[in-house]
């Protein structure tokens, strides 16, 4: 069993210091904030964990790095590839932007689209890192790419001066599960780390995962007390579609005490136009999910709550958004 400690992300933002962004923290209200990491290198927050895998392997393989992805997995690998001067091979899905597909051809990456969803695509994947040797990134569930989105809630967290309350879209869960981490208030481990935070409590601010009920992801591992299959669909599948959560992101979050909390697509879309209509945000579904539960009363703040929103993605087509506005 994997056991990541605060100390994992701040190892990886040292490693990976330089070679991502320190992305803004955009206060739209008072004590309500939005983290932009849709402005990050190759349009999410994916690049930490993809840079901080990549640093962390010493000598790449001659045949390079592999990965499965839903898109924005995959851009973050195919670009730290890039700088690292390493051969980049991407498997997607069929219901993979065309937006994120060629973001990847731009990148150098070399793309097999296959499978109706990421697991098929990552099934493929693990095949062919069988065979060439590759070195495979996964999208969530590797120590290394967790350490490195936990990143995230380590600049939240200075960059806020503290919050009581972190929103975090869930897919496969490498980010949820990095920033409880990341800003919980042990540097020894997660244990604990929710427990008595918020609202003025010592142990760092309360986690609330954000899914589409389409996708419980974490829902439905919590209700069953293990990762479980579930069913993918929705506006925010390319993103968020993991059919299972990993298993180091269920041993973190419900170590933690992290809640899920559901959206419909409806609020999803919504929360993508408000970003845009409200702050001139632009975000993909994914990257409006967490927001989608303030604005659809999914997720309810105390009066004086101290709030931050994750806005994780924007890898999208601008002429999506003018159409469902």
């Amino acid at each position: 069993m994997v056991v990541l400690t605060r100390q994992d992300v701040s190892d990886a933002a040292g490693r990976i210091a330089g070679r991502v962004l320190r992305t803004p923290v955009l206060e739209v209200a008072p004590g309500l904030f939005l983290k932009l990491e849709q402005l990050q290198h190759s349009g999410s927050f994916k690049v930490r964990g993809a840079f901080n895998r990549l640093l962390s392997a010493g000598d790449l393989p001659a045949s390079g790095v592999i990965a499965a992805s839903g898109g924005n997995h995959g851009l973050a690998v195919a670009h730290a590839a890039r700088a690292l001067g390493v051969r980049a091979e991407i498997f997607v899905p069929e219901v993979t932007s065309p937006v994120k597909v060629a973001g990847l051809r731009a990148l150098g990456a070399h793309i097999t689209q296959t499978g109706a969803i990421y697991s098929e695509a990552a099934e493929a994947a693990a095949k062919r890192a069988a065979e060439t040797g590759a070195l495979e990134v996964h999208a969530y569930d590797q120590p290394e790419v967790v350490a490195g989105q936990g990143t995230v809630g380590l600049e939240l967290m200075e960059q806020t001066g503290g919050v009581d309350t972190v929103l975090v879209a869930v897919g496969g869960g490498g980010l949820v599960a990095g920033i409880t981490l990341g800003v919980s208030g042990d540097a020894g481990d997660a244990h604990g780390a929710q427990g008595s935070g918020g609202l003025g409590g010592s142990g760092g601010p309360r986690v609330v995962a954000v899914e589409p009920e389409l996708i419980p992801t974490l829902h439905d591992a919590l209700a069953a007390g293990e990762p479980v299959r579930v069913p993918v669909s929705g506006v925010a599948a390319d993103a968020l579609g993991a059919t299972r959560l990993g298993t180091i992101a269920y041993g973190v979050v419900s170590r933690a005490g992290v809640r899920s909390v559901l959206v419909p697509d409806d609020a999803i879309v919504a929360a993508r136009r408000a970003l845009w209509e409200r702050h001139r945000v632009v975000a993909e579904h994914a990257g409006a999910t967490a927001y989608a539960a303030l604005l659809s009363g999914a997720y309810v703040r105390e009066p004086g709550e101290r709030v931050a929103v994750v806005v994780c993605g924007a890898n999208t087509d601008p002429a999506t958004l003018a159409a469902e506005a």
